[in-house]
């Protein structure tokens, strides 16, 4: 399972904070380290932080997208430290833990983890089923990337320790960041040939759609069913 599960940090500032990722993946068992447009790396910084996990630095996969590095993830979890003005559905990081370890019996799993500063963007994190938060003290909630690293890896550890993990049984896998990114944009084609979605003025629309379907959690056979109905409203709109 441990193996299914990816670590990815965006746009890191500080080779430190990479070394210092690395080793809290690999106390807790964790392999997989995607870097996306990483400001300095490779460096002896993070060599010097990673102390004695070297090895995750050494594996890493240096991409220049986030969609590079979630493509063929079944489940993306992004890492926010504040409230969205459109609500997104939430962990708390024991359920990103339960969540992340029953998926990755069945598929990639990708937890994202944004910029030492700002974060992830609106649009990076439209891109995950589920965002999870930490709950720091709120009068100091400044949380380094490498430590948000280490407390989700944690109770990602202790998940994977529980002998019977509650296991949803499906009839078809769950559908992939790049399946699902192509039917958001078929789907988005379809509404404004329909004139339903305005390009000058979209009002959010496409947003809310996808934390509609984000939370759906479509399976394949689901996504073929959908992606035929928007062939087939295509097709009347040539006519």
């Amino acid at each position: 399972m441990l193996k299914n599960i990816r670590i990815v940090l965006v746009n890191t500032s500080h080779p430190g904070n990479i070394g210092a990722a690395a080793r809290a993946m690999k106390t807790m068992g964790l392999i997989t380290l995607y870097l996306v447009s990483p400001q300095l790396f490779p460096h002896d910084k993070a060599n010097e932080m990673a102390s004695g996990a070297a090895d995750r630095l050494d594996e890493a996969i240096v991409v220049t997208s986030l969609d590079e590095a979630i493509h063929d993830c079944q489940l993306v979890i992004g890492t926010s430290a504040r409230s969205r003005a459109i609500p997104w559905p939430m962990l708390t990081p024991r359920e990103c833990g339960q969540k992340t370890i029953i998926e990755a019996q069945h598929g990639a799993v990708a937890i994202v983890f944004g910029r030492e500063q700002s974060g992830l963007t609106n649009d990076e994190l439209h891109r995950c089923h589920y965002h999870v938060q930490i709950p720091t003290d709120s009068l100091y909630h400044s949380l380094n990337v490498a430590a948000a690293v280490q407390i989700l890896a944690y109770e990602i550890r202790v998940a994977s320790l529980d002998e019977r993990p509650e296991d949803a049984q499906w009839d078809y896998q769950f559908v992939t960041a790049e399946e699902l990114a192509r039917f958001y944009e078929q789907l988005e084609n379809v509404l404004i040939d329909l004139d339903f979605l305005k390009p000058e003025a979209p009002r959010q629309l496409m947003t809310r759609l996808r934390r509609l379907f984000n939370r759906a959690r479509l399976d394949v056979m689901e996504m073929n069913i959908l992606r035929g109905i928007l062939r087939a409203v295509e097709k009347l709109s040539d006519s």
